[in-house]
């Protein structure tokens, strides 16, 4: 299941470069991911400041 961001999202962009699918881009206020395009390979979880990336339910 793909991964998401929670509203603990701050807009630091920090999983966004780190995503090697490019699927997390800027939305109105915090980053989101394209489930699509979400390898759930857990990149974006493992440098995120605030938990605000995980697997999805």
């Amino acid at each position: 299941m793909a991964y998401v961001i929670s509203d603990e999202c701050i807009a630091c962009g920090a999983c966004a470069a780190e995503c090697p699918a490019e699927a997390i881009s800027e939305g109105d206020g915090k980053f989101v991911i394209d489930a699509d395009a979400c390898l759930d390979c857990g990149s974006c979880e493992a440098v995120c400041p605030t938990g605000a990336a995980h697997a999805g339910e």
